[in-house]
């Protein structure tokens, strides 16, 4: 069932639907619209949970490699390489372009903000010197969306150099 709900979801949001309501959504996705009621406050709950769902992979782990460099760039090349596919940039784009209203937290913000920290924790543990979570949201991982979003070119080298420039800021 939440498959089914998260596809209708996707596909409408692809389509570009004018009016994404429940009701719509359980149309699409065959089940009763309290199914929806009963389980998000609203729509743009609903799409949170489908943006980190199609952004972000569940129970993902961020890479161990014992150097903040390493994670950080394999980290980053994991990110680029998930939402460079085109499945999922189109869906991205059309999620920014559904937004109407300013939102004051990010499911999607929420999980890498968490996948940094566990990152940044294990370097400071080891004695690296370690930028800030929110450095490596604004350096690292804003670019890289930005740059889908706006379907600008993400060479194999991008996520590297933003890295690179992001550590350059603890030294």
């Amino acid at each position: 069932m939440l498959t089914a709900i998260y596809t209708a979801v996707g596909e409408l949001v692809g389509q570009g639907a004018d009016k994404i309501s429940f009701p719509v959504i359980a149309e699409r996705a065959g089940v009763n619209p309290t199914t929806l009621y009963r389980r998000w406050p609203d729509v743009n709950a609903l799409l949170e949970d489908v943006a980190v769902a199609a952004l972000t992979r569940d129970g993902e782990s961020v890479p161990d490699t014992g150097s903040l460099e390493q994670d950080l760039t394999d980290w980053a090349n994991i990110i680029a390489g998930d939402i460079t596919r085109p499945e999922r940039a189109r869906y991205l784009r059309a999620m920014v372009a559904a937004r109407v209203d300013l939102v004051t937290n990010c499911a999607v913000t929420d999980a890498r903000h968490e996948q940094a920290t566990q990152m940044t924790r294990r370097a400071s543990e080891r004695g690296e010197q370690t930028p800030t979570v929110q450095q490596i949201l604004d350096h690292i991982v804003a670019p890289l969306y930005y740059n889908v979003i706006f379907a600008l070119p993400l060479d194999d080298d991008h996520p590297r150099r933003l890295v690179r420039d992001v550590l350059a800021m603890t030294r």
